[in-house]
């Protein structure tokens, strides 16, 4: 959420934001509600003033004078009226809080112009493409594929996009996850295990909610929502809290499933393993120092692609332009993977700096050296997911022979140098 300060003190820059982001808020209305809202607590706490006013005069007075009287009933009326003004207070303020939830957060001075994904900009790449594997093809053709990966028995079980994995492709989603885990460990991340349910409180404060609602499974009964990523419970973590300044950057990582509607995917995204309803994740998080914070996210980006240098995976990064930057985010870079048998990039992380706008939501905050609460920046990004890795993996490491070479970073994890689908 945004700080109405600076919506008030300056809405140029904040329509020029979300311009920048090509999204569609009456700007102008909220304004106006926010102007509506101070009026009405002006007024209000004018009549309280008088209140009290009339209430300490009252004291002075003779009980029972007429002008005792005569302040009684001065002070039943102006509290009737203090009453009726907190109602409809109330009522202004809770529709300028819903009014302030549509306001996306603003762009990073460093984020380029540009409506559509064809205008991020290739930021960095690693590795080549061409050449990885002659025998490469799109993982759900790998013969016996479907015996390690049951698409057909997850449906019927459950539905579309939610598959088993049967033996040795048990094994290497278990092998990747504890390789990240690992790893992540390595670059200082506190591994965390989080729930997999969280409340609307929590997915408000990530900004999931009222944005994403359609992309949740909800438990309604229970007011629950399946995490889509463990972004929202870590972030959470430390929601209404204040940090120690000296404890910053705090750095976690966790695994969870993750799930997800995907309402609207279709077509050459959704086959195999590329787009699923639920997959396993390790995502990595920080609440950092808000002067460091874009230092934060490149050694947070670096992370995630250390993983895919280990894994011998090629890449590129990509910096988002602003029409596809994403409501909550000020900034960010997806990395993606190159996928041989189907000759494209696979999104596996985004790796993303929220500034304020989490924090704000969530009243995250540390005590700096003046004493003072201060909001933090939070920051997140994937490292990483097991679908898209694993597709590419089989992909560009399938040999003639119909097996797959496991990376030699992996092979300690899943034991074997080669997986076979026989």
């Amino acid at each position: 959420m945004l700080d109405p300060k600076l919506l008030r003190e300056s809405p140029d820059l904040v329509r020029a934001a979300i311009a920048k982001k090509h999204l569609s808020v009456d700007l102008d209305a909220i304004l106006a509600l926010d102007t509506d809202w101070r009026n009405q607590l002006q007024k209000v706490e004018a009549l309280r003033a008088q209140q009290k006013a009339a209430n300490t005069d009252m004291a002075k007075l003779p009980k029972g004078s007429p002008e005792f009287v005569a302040k009684v009933a001065e002070m039943k009326a102006v509290s009737a009226q203090v009453k009726e003004g907190e109602v409809v207070l109330k009522d202004t303020e809770d529709r300028l809080k819903q009014a302030l939830m549509t306001l996306p957060n603003l762009p990073h001075a460093s984020v380029p112009e540009g409506r559509t994904p064809e205008e991020n900009v290739v930021y960095a790449t690693w590795g080549a493409c061409e050449g990885l594997s002659p025998a490469a093809k799109p993982h759900w053709e790998i013969a016996g594929f479907d015996k390690l990966f049951d698409f057909a028995r997850g449906a019927k079980v459950t539905g579309a996009g939610f598959p088993f994995y049967v033996g040795d492709g048990a094994r290497i989603v278990r092998a990747l996850l504890q390789f990240f885990l690992d790893e992540d460990a390595k670059a200082g991340y506190v591994e965390v295990n989080p729930p997999i349910f969280v409340n609307a409180a929590s997915a408000t404060a990530t900004g999931q909610l009222p944005d994403k609602e359609g992309q949740m499974y909800e438990a309604v009964a229970d007011g629950f929502y399946a995490v889509p990523t463990a972004e929202v419970p870590l972030t959470n973590f430390f929601r209404d809290e204040i940090l120690d300044e000296a404890s910053l950057p705090v750095k976690r990582c966790a695994y969870t499933p993750c799930f997800r509607r995907e309402a609207g995917s279709y077509g050459k995204d959704v086959r195999g393993l590329n787009r699923l309803h639920q997959f396993d994740k390790v995502e990595l998080l920080k609440w950092v120092h808000p002067s460091t914070s874009y230092d934060e996210l490149d050694a947070l980006r670096n992370d995630a692609e250390n993983l895919l240098r280990k894994l011998e995976l090629p890449y590129r990064v990509l910096l988002m332009c602003g029409g596809d930057l994403g409501f909550a985010q000020s900034k960010k870079y997806d990395i993606e993977v190159w996928s041989a048998g189907q000759q494209r990039w696979l999104e596996v992380s985004s790796c993303s700096n929220f500034e304020t706008f989490q924090a704000r939501r969530a009243q995250i905050r540390f005590r700096g050296k003046d004493g003072k609460p201060e909001l933090v920046h939070t920051l997140n990004g994937s490292g990483l997911p097991v679908p898209r890795v694993l597709a590419a993996l089989l992909e560009n490491n399938l040999q003639s022979d119909g097996r797959v070479k496991i990376p030699a970073a992996l092979v300690p994890y899943f034991g074997k140098e080669y997986l076979t689908f026989a």
